[in-house]
């Protein structure tokens, strides 16, 4: 199973004191709604232990969320309200401030949704990922995943033994993946090399601040594979869980993912670009459950094909990561080529998702179904279904996020043939308010 990736659950507040230039008159009632929509972030927060992600600004309004527990139902009164003083403010001409203007509303869309669900409003799949996500997921059948395992079963990468071998192939895959782990006691210098690489490739493209930084901790018992905490100041924490054996091909993608180019450049990007330069306090919030997962999950998981070309990575990867790990470079070409066909599965788990919220599947099926449309053994199908029974449709940001941000990219230029403006393109998203209707 290919665990799944979050940007980090904590909360956490610095005083910061933006430098941005003084609010021009037509600035001043978006920046009054945006400092009200950060407090009702954090009120919601008090009722939702998920619900926001990270917090770095002004800790008096932390302190005062948690001294008046709103009820949800004023926390819901106070997001419409608050949704029709911005639109009678109106769409800004210019692109930035329109940008900014459709991110509040589409926040605030989610909160209410938020709230209405936690009341118990009842929602599919569908209609919760849209509301809470700015998106839904396109939907596949089953023969869909049966033609793709097809597909995989014709390369002969694990074939069965003899006409006495009956495992399954899902068991076959498994088996021939054993071989691929990351020794325990080689992960850290593993993971640092990769981290190492990102960062130097990320660094010599995108403008970061001199003092960002982020450590590195291995946890266990979490429904999650690794998750990025952001403090704020440019700092983050990420955490890598071991409960399941780690693969060699994940040392690049959570070293991509959970911090360069992926969610501890965002963070870093919004607040330097967005809450210090400009003033925009709403984005030293980040309420989980919100368009802007889409984005952040979008981001980090295309990150990976921005930070190296496919020449790079191999390159890379048989060069330094390989021998590192005490694995053989020789199989690398056959083992990505495996992981490429098996991406294609990925939407497989949509479907069980979709089909566990919906009510029409329950766990146990949906363990089965993962086993046989993803190729993950039990323990991780296992593991995949508790992820979706806690996040539910949030599971649609990684792979339909990635789906939109490289579409997004692409029309701008940002071809996998052209690295540079890939990098530019990416960079700018990353720094920009836009969410996943402006990815469309």
């Amino acid at each position: 199973m290919k665990l799944l990736l979050l940007t980090g659950l904590a909360f956490f507040f610095l005083n910061i004191t933006p430098v941005a230039q003084a609010a021009s008159p037509q600035e001043l009632p978006m920046n009054q709604i945006a400092e009200k929509y950060v407090k009702l972030v954090l009120a919601m927060g008090q009722r939702d232990p998920d619900y926001v992600d990270a917090y770095y600004g002004p800790g008096e309004w932390k302190e005062q969320a948690a001294a008046s527990k709103s009820a949800l139902t004023t926390i819901g009164q106070e997001a419409h309200q608050l949704h029709e003083q911005l639109v009678r403010l109106g769409l800004p001409k210019e692109e930035l401030p329109r940008l900014r203007w459709e991110y509040l509303g589409k926040q605030l869309d989610a909160l209410s949704a938020r709230v209405r669900l936690l009341q118990g409003d009842k929602m599919t799949f569908d209609q919760e990922s849209r509301a809470l996500y700015d998106a839904v997921a396109p939907t596949y059948p089953e023969e869909h995943f049966q033609k793709l395992l097809a597909e995989i079963e014709s390369t002969g990468a694990f074939p069965a033994k003899d006409s006495a071998d009956h495992r399954t192939l899902s068991q076959r895959y498994d088996d021939w993946h054993k071989a691929f782990v990351i020794p325990k006691e080689k992960l850290d210098t593993v993971f640092q090399l990769a981290i190492q690489e990102c960062r130097a490739r990320t660094r010599a493209h995108l403008k970061l601040p001199a003092n960002e930084s982020f450590t590195v901790e291995y946890v266990t018992n979490k429904p999650w594979g690794g998750y990025n905490w952001y403090k704020g100041n440019y700092h983050s924490v990420i955490q890598v869980n071991t409960d399941l054996p780690i693969y060699i091909d994940r040392a690049v993608d959570l070293a991509a993912h959970e911090g360069y180019p992926g969610h501890h450049v965002y963070n870093t990007l919004l607040e330097k670009n967005l809450t210090r330069d400009r003033g925009w306090v709403e984005f030293s919030i980040y309420p989980l459950y919100s368009p802007q997962s889409l984005v952040a999950e979008g981001t980090a998981n295309f990150g990976r094909d921005v930070v190296f070309t496919e020449p790079e990575r191999m390159k890379f990867e048989k060069e330094v990561l390989w021998p590192a790990a005490g694995l053989d470079p020789a199989r690398a070409d056959q083992y990505y080529a495996v992981q490429e066909l098996l991406k294609k599965l990925s939407y497989a788990g949509n479907e069980a998702a979709r089909q566990l919220v919906d009510g029409k599947m329950d766990a146990n099926a949906a363990v089965s179904w993962l086993e046989k449309y993803e190729l993950q053994n039990p323990a991780r199908a296992k593991k995949r279904v508790e992820f979706v029974q806690h996040y539910r449709s949030y599971v649609i940001n990684y792979n339909y996020g990635e789906d939109l941000v490289r579409s997004y990219i692409d029309k701008q230029g940002g071809t996998a043939e052209d690295p540079e403006k890939r990098w530019k393109e990416f960079g700018q998203l990353l720094s920009s308010p836009r969410l996943p209707s402006g990815l469309r």
